[in-house]
């Protein structure tokens, strides 16, 4: 509960120290979501613990918005920061363990020639590297903390990959490779794909007769309350009293108090939902009254209501044909289901070496279109991805491409122009830090593999569902 603060948080003196308090968690506030037990250890390496405390920090230095956060939690993104950290944390087990130090006056040395701390004739200002740690938030010692970890890591890595020499061969051969000229024949495969109005109607029923289990859609019966301070308290204001009565009613959930019975004694009426499906379109309270039906009867937060909610009913149900939205959804399966399918057998007849270039001309007829690209990174008509892959075939082969608006292609790799590497001084220089880069990057993806077995990684699955349900 959080009544004790509310109450605190009422007094004049409170809005000095509440801002002094939160800074630290300025883009996060989640200082007292991690208490006791478990609970406060996200990660273990080895016999180390990661508390949750120190990836909150993390959260909090690296300075990304908790909105992007929020819109990214589908793609894992708290998995990903939390790796970013274990990653650091190994990387500070191996410093340790292989003894690297940096000297204080190394450390000096490298604040005082960071040009954001230098004035226009490359003099150290004192003033302006106070402006930064007051900018930033940080204390001296803590930045050049951070600055020893990160100088320390980077020697590891110098360390691991020292000595690295680029033979002149491979040198040539990295150039040639990104820089020969390749010309190709293409064939846009969206005419060979149904249009959605050519399924018919007994097409669309057998799919879903082959798919009703994996296509049942889930239905909600539920009711909810909004609460506001003007129908709890009849006033606008957030006060104490305000907060009081949401306490109580999270305590009267807790202890198991029905939902009509909490509502007649506030005197507050519902509305009551029957066969909410989820949709984009649908009101943003049943949205998210959807996406928390795990508690059937719960109250959270919403901009400057609280939502109070009983979930009566929850069915999965084949989907209904009648609808046209969902009919229309049904048709879009479908038609994805037949490209995927023609796709498929079309690159399982290139990896057979049943399709050759008779078969291309056949299927291309007026529609073969060919272009030249100039270079690896040349993306003016596909994906980078996909240049790369045509840069990887040898002449005559054929493979399947795509472009940035996700139009598929079957390519032909026609013919190479071979570009030699000049006395360029400039280009050599370029290309070998290239080919060394590329060797120190496989010398380090085998350390890193070397570092998965060295050290046993344990996550807190539930603490880390914790973390991500506070950014729902």
């Amino acid at each position: 509960m959080l009544s004790s603060f509310r109450k605190f948080s009422n007094t004049k003196i409170a809005g000095v120290l509440v801002g002094i308090i939160i800074l630290p968690f300025v883009f996060w506030g989640m200082g007292g979501m991690f208490s006791s037990g478990n609970t406060n250890t996200i990660a273990k390496i080895n016999n180390k613990n990661i508390s949750t405390q120190e990836f909150i920090d993390y959260l909090n230095n690296s300075g990304i918005p908790k909105k992007t956060i929020e819109s990214n939690l589908d793609k894992n993104i708290v998995e990903e920061l939390l790796s970013n950290l274990i990653s650091s944390t190994l990387l500070d087990l191996e410093v340790k363990d292989y003894n690297l130090i940096i000297s204080e006056n190394t450390l000096f040395k490298k604040i005082k020639n960071n040009k954001n701390f230098l004035d226009e004739n490359g003099n150290f200002q004192r003033i302006k590297y106070e402006k930064f740690l007051l900018e930033n938030n940080q204390s001296a010692p803590q930045f050049e903390q951070r600055l020893k970890k990160r100088e320390l890591q980077r020697n590891l890595f110098d360390y691991i990959g020292a000595g690295t020499v680029s033979p002149q061969f491979l040198i040539n051969k990295l150039f040639e490779d990104e820089n020969k000229k390749l010309e190709i024949s293409y064939i846009n495969l969206k005419s060979f794909y149904k249009s959605q109005d050519e399924f018919t109607n007994e097409e669309i029923n057998n799919f879903l007769i082959e798919n009703k289990d994996r296509l049942k859609i889930e239905y909600l019966d539920f009711e909810y309350a909004i609460i506001n301070p003007m129908n709890l308290i009849g006033t606008d204001e957030f006060n104490q009293s305000f907060f009081d009565k949401i306490d109580q009613i999270e305590i009267d959930i807790a202890n198991g108090i029905e939902f009509k019975d909490i509502l007649k004694s506030l005197n507050i009426s519902s509305t009551e939902i029957k066969n909410f499906r989820f949709s984009s379109d649908s009101n943003e309270i049943e949205k998210k009254i959807f996406e928390l039906k795990k508690n059937k009867f719960d109250i959270f937060e919403n901009e400057n209501d609280y939502i109070v909610y009983n979930i009566k009913n929850i069915e999965q149900k084949v989907p209904d044909l009648t609808d046209n939205q969902t009919k229309n959804e049904i048709i879009e399966l479908i038609s994805q289901k037949n490209k995927f399918d023609f796709n498929r057998n079309l690159l399982e007849q290139i990896n057979e070496k049943k399709f050759n270039n008779e078969e291309f001309l056949k299927m291309g007829k007026n529609k073969i279109e060919t272009i030249q690209l100039n270079s690896i990174k040349d993306n003016n008509k596909f994906k980078i991805d996909a240049v790369k892959v045509l840069y990887s075939l040898p002449i005559n082969s054929f493979t399947l491409i795509n472009d940035e608006k996700d139009n598929i292609y079957l390519a032909k790799i026609d013919k190479y122009e071979i570009k030699q590497l000049q006395n360029d001084e400039k280009r050599l220089k370029e290309y070998n830090s290239k080919l060394n880069s590329n060797i120190k990057n496989t010398m380090l993806n085998t350390y890193d593999l070397y570092l998965n077995q060295k050290y046993k990684v344990d996550l807190n699955q539930k603490t880390i569902e914790r973390v991500k349900n506070f950014f729902q």
